[in-house]
């Protein structure tokens, strides 16, 4: 094929594509017709790429390197436009968790967005305030400043503590089945970073052994699981067997409990408090203190035989039954933790060590016989009579329920000791730097919401058989990325939320399946 202009009668030219075959001219099409030499040139080129064009349709020239550039080329542009329509890049899978459990308990009610993010940082980031603002800024992109963080503690105060508790005893009932059948009370000691008392903030005995710091008191009423039900604030000397009674009425008035049983070890429990327990008409599981009974019951209970797992009732009168238990283990414990304190005094008795402090370590001054001054010595017989109780453990109760169910329902006290494990080293409630009344209760408040939305997201893991902890899904949740994209013709913001590979074992997590199922 050739490009050939043919001179017309009229005096244009006529721009045609032709052919040979057997020595005869063929045209095949007309491209133009050119009124003058300038018209031309332009419909001769439109004839050579027509003929070029009919000439690939006809035998294909394969350009695998050209064709692969030119996708390559393409890919790029797209992922170009892709990237520059990107507004921000959040480093939130923790939030997006959190955000999930926090409503389904029930706390969005608590229509507070800073709320919501001191809650949240308090799981993924447990910091002090102002490192709690850069965490939001750098994670979240929100740009929440300091000084209205602590305006908004001060004005938060003890305001959500009844919402709150109402929520989280809500959603607890609904768990067990409408009906909250036992309730375990402990306290622990919260300490601050300082040496100044106030009216709150009291130095007193610490189970931290922060003796020389001021602390509160903080108790928490749980429930069979360890749900956190409600809470209560004391000062930071005050005897922590008075702080039950008032929590445990205010909670029963408030959602007009009907039977229940209230377990609380024997620490909390005075003469006076188990009386207050049987006038108001509550049933309680308490941890005896079997070594402070009367010579005939302790006489009657190192008689009992020691069976492993053995149960024996003693009748105390009214509807009193006090309950002692035997096992191995705890007489094996109590046996090492014995012998351990006495080596440890016999080494500083031998080499003339012994000291005021030593002599008044817990543990240690049961066995020493002082005379005088200076005269100690380690009495034997002391220590062959505290090896009998080894092993042996009381309850006191006034229900009517098998012993096996008193020595279950007792030892789901652990639920507490766990909450407060919880809260002390994961929410890292302590310790406080805060020194107003209204900022301390906010803190608590904050940390309490914490406490309930953890233990519920470490159910869920559970029954939908994660097989990984709260902590290491939220450490793993940190690196989980969202996109949000700018669409372009609309204007609107398109949010993607990025598992990778490396997030398999949690990608269910940010799926709506996976939330719509108790």
């Amino acid at each position: 094929m050739f490009v050939r202009k043919k001179k017309n009668r009229s005096g244009s030219i006529s721009i045609v594509v032709a052919e040979k075959n057997r020595g005869k001219l063929k045209e095949i099409a007309t491209i133009g017709i050119a009124k003058s030499e300038e018209e031309v040139e332009p419909l001769m080129d439109q004839a050579r790429r027509w003929i070029a064009e009919r000439q690939e349709r006809i035998h294909p020239t394969i350009d695998f390197e050209g064709r692969a550039e030119e996708a390559r080329r393409r890919e790029r542009e797209e992922v170009e436009r892709v990237v520059s329509s990107i507004e921000n890049v959040l480093l939130n899978g923790c939030e997006l968790i959190l955000d999930r459990v926090f409503d389904l308990v029930g706390f969005n009610a608590v229509d507070d967005k800073v709320f919501r993010q001191l809650v949240h940082s308090r799981l993924s980031c447990p910091a002090s305030k102002a490192a709690t603002v850069d965490y939001l800024k750098n994670h979240f992109d929100e740009d929440v400043d300091l000084s209205r963080i602590y305006r908004y503690l001060d004005k938060l105060n003890d305001r959500y503590k009844e919402t709150v508790q109402d929520i989280s005893v809500r959603h607890t009932m609904d768990i067990l089945g409408g009906h909250i059948g036992v309730v375990f009370y402990d306290v622990t000691t919260v300490y601050f970073e300082t040496d100044r008392e106030d009216d709150l903030r009291k130095t007193g005995f610490s189970k931290e052994g922060r003796h020389s710091n001021p602390q509160i008191i903080l108790g928490l009423l749980v429930s069979l699981g360890g749900y956190p039900l409600a809470y209560c604030i004391h000062e930071g000397n005050k005897y922590e067997g008075h702080t039950m009674l008032p929590v445990i009425e205010e909670f029963v008035r408030r959602y007009n409990l009907g039977e229940f049983i209230v377990v609380a070890d024997s620490g909390l429990m005075t003469g006076a408090n188990i009386a207050e327990l049987e006038r108001l008409g509550y049933k309680y599981i308490i941890g005896a203190r079997i070594r402070n009974e009367s010579e005939a019951v302790k006489k009657q209970i190192l008689s009992l035989p020691k069976v492993n797992g053995r149960m024996h009732e003693i009748y105390k009168g009214g509807e009193r039954r006090l309950l002692v238990g035997y096992t191995d283990d705890r007489a094996r414990k109590d046996a090492y933790n014995r012998n351990k304190g006495v080596r440890r005094l016999e080494k500083l008795y031998k080499h003339g060590h012994l000291t005021k402090q030593s002599i008044n370590k817990r543990g240690y001054n049961k066995f020493l016989d002082m005379s005088g001054d200076t005269s100690v010595e380690i009495n034997r017989e002391r220590i062959t009579e505290d090896a009998a109780w080894d092993g042996l453990k009381g309850y006191l109760t006034n229900t009517d329920i098998p012993t096996e169910d008193v020595f279950t329902a007792y030892h789901n006290l652990w639920n507490v000791e766990r909450a407060f494990r919880i809260a002390k080293s994961k929410i890292e409630i302590r310790p406080m730097f805060h020194f107003t009344r209204r900022r301390i209760e906010a803190h608590i408040c904050i940390c309490f919401v914490a406490l309930k939305v953890y233990k519920e997201l470490e159910r869920r893991l559970k029954a939908a058989n994660i097989g990984m902890s709260v902590d290491k899904v939220l450490n793993m949740a940190k690196t989980v990325t969202t996109i949000v994209f700018r669409l372009p013709e609309s204007g609107k913001t398109f949010a993607k939320t990025m598992p990778m590979k490396r997030h398999q074992r949690i990608a269910k997590l940010f799926t709506d399946e996976f939330w719509g199922t108790r």
